[in-house]
């Protein structure tokens, strides 16, 4: 019995270290910075009319 008890102690600290990982995988990619939208190339438009 107490092996048992000591397998599912083992098997709930797991899934809680795992739970607890993917949750802070989550925050630490949502408080990376939004890169700004800014074209590297820009082509002049002929203006319009003519």
């Amino acid at each position: 019995m107490h092996r048992l008890l000591a397998a599912g102690l083992t098997v709930v600290a797991a899934a809680a270290l795992a739970v607890g990982a993917a949750f802070g995988i989550v925050a630490l990619l949502n408080a990376t910075p939004d890169q700004p939208n800014t074209p590297l190339v820009h082509y002049e438009t002929a203006p319009r009319g003519q």
